[in-house]
């Protein structure tokens, strides 16, 4: 995967969007570069530990979602159709710190550190009825299974 150039971060803005993260139900907080209707998607995601996003794929041949690694470490996890693990991939400084996941691939990521930052990239004009297709045989977030089935996900890895 070719280097991406990561816009820098100041101190604040990183002390900031924890702040946010630690209020929010989800446990994370987006930093969203692009503006409504760019093609090319760029955001820094803020996310504390214990944050479940519910497994999802992305639908469209565009849409192949780079993530680079900024602070902490985390599992990027990969399922199969019937949500099955494939494959877990560990990204941390030093050794994995950036990858693909290609366009039509349900995932899910694990925070193995307290505080991870990921810069993600993405191609395709965002609609929220199209950018994303969630996964039937996972919990949603902020239900009474995801703790749980994040919880055994994490066993796994």
């Amino acid at each position: 995967m070719t280097l991406q150039k990561i816009p820098d971060l100041l101190d604040e803005e990183i002390e900031s969007h924890f702040d946010l993260a630690l209020n929010s139900e989800r446990r994370r907080s987006p930093k969203i570069l692009h503006t409504q209707g760019d093609y090319h998607n760029k955001v820094f995601n803020f996310i504390l530990s214990e944050s479940y996003m519910h497994p999802h794929l992305h639908p469209g041949e565009e849409k192949i979602e780079k993530m680079y690694l900024v602070q902490g470490s985390f599992a990027l996890i990969l399922f199969d159709s019937k949500g099955g693990i494939d494959q877990s991939i560990i990204l941390e400084e030093g050794k994995i710190e950036s990858i693909e996941v290609p366009a039509f691939k349900w995932h899910t990521y694990l925070m193995l550190s307290d505080k991870v930052i990921i810069y993600e990239t993405m191609d395709g004009v965002y609609s929220p009825e199209t950018w994303k297709k969630m996964a039937s045989w996972a919990p949603v977030e902020n239900s009474m299974d995801a703790s749980n089935y994040l919880s055994i996900l994490k066993s796994k890895i």
